[in-house]
C-alpha cells in the first residue's frame, strides 16, 4: 500500500543525512515512479522532507548498438564477408546491411585493402586477426562495467548512434523541521466542533492549493435531435429559404384540413387519428370570403375540379386539434402571400417543428414527431422544378441516390413519395414525401392561376435514427431517454 512506502522511505532516512530517490530504487525494491508518487504524499502533509530535484546521466545501447552487442560490428561483418582469395567490392556491399559504414571502418582500420594489381580489383584481407573492440566495449556498457572507456571512444559511439545518453530525474532527500517518521493526517475541512472545543489549535491543516483546477461544471448537452435540425435549418438557409413561424400548436381543423382540400369525411380526420381538444373545442375567428370559396370548391367544385360534392360544414371546419401536420402553417403562409397588398412575389419557405398524431406507439411511431417541410412558390414550376430542387436538397444532405414512386395526397397532383438507399441497411427506404399543390387548394386562396407551388416533408426522427445508429425512436424521445447518450452524442456531420 501507499502508507506503507511512504514509512519505508521515512525510516531509511532517518538512518541516514541525505538520499537520491533512484538509490532507493534498489534500496526499497520499488519502481522509481512509485517513489516519487510516495514523495509527494509525504509532501503533501507538511515539512517532513526536503526535495532538491537534480538529474542523472546513463548511457544506454540504441537498438542499433544492441544489435552490435550481440552480433558483431558493422566493421568486424565487412571483414568476416571476405574470403581468402578475396571479393569484388560490390559484392562485398551485399553482405550486410551496413556493408558501405562497415567497409569505411575496415579500412581505416587497416583490417581490409583493394588489391588492384588484378582485374577486376578485389577486396582482400590484411590482417589474420582482429579484435572487434567495439562489441567489447557495448557489452561492457550494458553491463554497467563501461566505466574504463576513454571519453572519446564513447563520443565517437554517440556519433555512430551506437550510444545514447539517457537523462533521469530524481531528488536528494533529507530530513525537514518536522521530520517524523510518521504521517499525520492534515485536517481539509474546519468544523463547528472544532471551533467550539478549540481543538483546531492542535490540528495541522492542508494548505489550500490556489491554482488547482476546480471540477469542471455541469452544463447543458444538445439533444441529437437538435443538432440534426440545425444541419436541416442551415441547408434550407443555404438553398435561400425564409423559415415559417411554427409556435401555434392548436389549429382548427379549416386550416388543417379544409384549406388543404382534404374533406370533411376523409379517414383522417377521425378521432382515432387526431387529437381534438374539448376545451376550447372550436375556433371562430376565419377570414370569411375565403372561407366561403373553400366551402364552394369542396362541396360543388370549382376552377375546373368537380370538388367532393357533400355537404360541408362549418362545424366540422371550426373543431380545434393538434396540428397534425405543419402544412397547416403553409396554407396560412400562401394565404398571406396571396392577399399581399403588394402583389404575387416568389418566395422559398421552410419549417422544422412538431405534430401530432393519435399513433399506437411501437419502435418506430410516436403520438408527437417533427415534421421537415420545404415549399415553393413561383411562377409556371413544374414537376420537373421539384425533383431537381430535391436533388439539390438531398445531396446537402449526404444523398445522392434517390428514387421517387407516385403516390395520392388530398393537397398535391402529382404525388411522389421519396425514397433514398441506405448504404448500411443495404436497401431502399423511404424518406419523405412531395408533390405540387393542387389548384383546389391553392386559387381559392387568390394565389394567380399562372403561379405553382411544389412542396416536399419529412419526418426530423428517421435521419437522426439512422444517423446515430438508434433502432427504437423511444431511446430518442421520451421518459426512456439514456441522458449519457446525449451527453456523449457526437456532432452531427449529414454529409458522412
Amino acid at each position: 500500500m501507499q502508507i506503507d512506502l511512504t514509512e519505508r522511505i521515512l525510516l531509511h532516512l532517518e538512518k541516514c543525512d541525505k538520499v537520491n530517490t533512484l538509490d532507493l530504487v534498489s534500496i526499497l525494491n520499488e519502481d522509481h515512479q512509485r517513489i516519487i508518487g510516495a514523495l509527494k504524499s509525504i509532501e503533501a502533509t507538511g515539512s517532513l522532507v526536503t526535495s532538491e530535484p537534480t538529474s542523472r546521466k546513463t548511457l544506454a545501447l540504441t537498438e542499433e548498438g544492441a544489435y552490435v552487442a550481440e552480433n558483431g560490428s558493422h566493421e568486424a561483418a565487412v571483414y568476416n564477408a571476405v574470403p581468402p582469395e578475396g571479393i569484388s567490392q560490390a559484392e562485398l556491399m551485399k553482405s550486410s546491411p551496413n556493408a558501405k559504414v562497415g567497409f569505411s571502418k575496415a579500412m581505416s582500420h587497416g583490417w581490409i585493402f583493394v588489391d588492384k594489381s588484378v582485374t577486376p580489383p578485389v577486396v582482400k584481407k590484411k590482417v589474420d586477426k582482429i579484435d572487434d573492440i567495439v562489441k567489447t566495449h557495448l557489452v561492457e556498457i550494458r553491463q554497467g562495467k563501461g566505466e574504463g572507456i576513454p571519453e572519446n571512444v564513447k563520443n565517437e559511439y554517440k556519433k555512430r548512434k551506437l550510444l545514447q545518453e539517457i537523462v533521469t530525474k530524481s531528488f536528494i532527500l533529507s530530513k525537514g523541521p518536522e521530520f517524523s517518521t510518521k504521517l499525520q493526517k492534515l485536517e481539509t475541512d474546519l468544523t463547528v466542533d472544532m471551533l467550539a472545543n478549540g481543538l483546531w489549535k492542535d490540528l495541522k491543516f492542508k494548505a489550500y492549493n490556489f491554482e488547482a483546477l476546480g471540477a469542471p461544471p455541469e452544463r447543458g448537452h444538445l439533444h441529437p435531435l437538435l443538432k440534426v435540425r440545425t444541419e436541416f435549418r442551415q441547408i434550407f438557409l443555404e438553398m435561400g429559404f425564409t423559415e415559417m413561424p411554427t409556435n401555434n400548436y392548436v389549429e382548427s381543423s379549416f386550416w388543417n384540413f379544409d384549406a388543404l382540400f382534404q374533406p370533411q369525411q376523409h379517414p383522417a380526420r377521425d378521432a382515432h387519428d387526431t387529437f381534438f381538444l374539448n376545451e376550447p373545442s372550436s375556433s371562430h375567428k376565419f377570414p370569411m370570403e375565403y372561407l366561403e370559396r373553400v366551402k364552394e370548391v369542396h362541396s360543388k367544385g370549382g376552377y375546373g375540379s368537380q370538388g367532393y360534392r357533400y355537404d360541408w360544414k362549418i362545424e366540422e371546419a371550426q373543431k380545434n386539434l393538434l396540428r397534425t401536420h405543419t402544412t397547416a402553417v403553409s396554407a396560412r403562409m400562401l394565404y398571406k402571400l396571396a392577399n399581399n397588398p403588394d402583389g404575387f412575389k416568389p418566395v422559398k419557405y421552410f419549417s422544422i417543428d412538431k405534430v401530432f398524431r393519435n399513433e399506437t406507439l411501437d419502435a418506430t411511431h410516436l403520438a408527437e414527431f417533427h415534421q421537415v417541410e420545404g415549399v415553393v412558390a413561383g411562377y409556371g414550376l413544374t414537376l420537373g422544378d421539384l425533383i431537381g430542387t430535391l436533388y439539390e436538397f438531398f445531396r446537402k444532405l449526404g444523398i445522392t441516390q434517390l428514387q421517387f414512386k407516385p403516390a395520392y395526397n388530398p393537397y398535391t397532383e402529382p404525388s411522389m413519395e421519396i425514397f433514398c438507399f441506405h448504404p448500411g441497411l443495404g436497401k431502399w427506404i423511404e424518406v419523405g414525401n412531395s408533390g405540387v399543390f393542387r389548384p383546389e387548394m391553392l386559387l381559392p386562396m387568390g394565389i394567380p392561376p399562372e403561379v405553382n407551388v411544389i412542396a416536399w416533408g419529412l419526418s426530423l426522427e428517421r435521419p437522426t435514427m439512422i444517423k446515430y445508429g438508434i433502432n427504437n425512436i423511444r431511446d430518442l424521445i421520451g421518459p426512456k431517454v439514456d441522458l449519457k447518450m446525449v451527453e456523449e452524442g457526437p456532432i452531427c456531420r449529414l454529409e458522412r
